[in-house]
């Protein structure tokens, strides 16, 4: 199991953290503009997520010093929920329910058997 003390361990958390704010106002930050043409939307989409791909990619190649792509993956999917409940609440201004929050929990759940030896 990989120490937090390791810088190794800690950058990628932190870097996935800063590209799924990128990945999720590209994928769904245009819904807020909906009235606005959809190939602009994908223009403006792809420019976005290009810094998110410069913020991924060296997260995975440092974090598989210390984890397998299956625990980096895992990392990865549980910060996306994290996002987007906060992205989805003060960006789209939409309602978290207790039954999104009891499946997010589910998921962080079996997210972690993946770190069980």
């Amino acid at each position: 199991m990989p120490t937090l003390l390791n810088p190794a361990a800690i950058w990628p958390i932190v870097l996935l953290s800063l590209s799924n704010v990128f990945m999720t106002f590209a994928w769904y930050g245009h819904l807020k503009f909906r009235h606005s043409a959809i190939f602009a939307a994908i223009l403006v989409s792809w420019g976005i997520a290009f810094f998110e791909y410069c913020l991924a990619v060296p997260a995975n190649r440092i974090g598989a010093q210390v984890y397998s792509a299956a625990q980096l993956k895992t990392i990865q999917e549980v910060i996306t929920l994290l996002v987007f409940s906060g992205f989805s609440v003060f960006w789209l201004k939409e309602s978290l329910t207790w039954g999104h929050a009891a499946g997010f929990a589910l998921i962080a759940l079996g997210a972690s058997l993946i770190f069980r030896a």
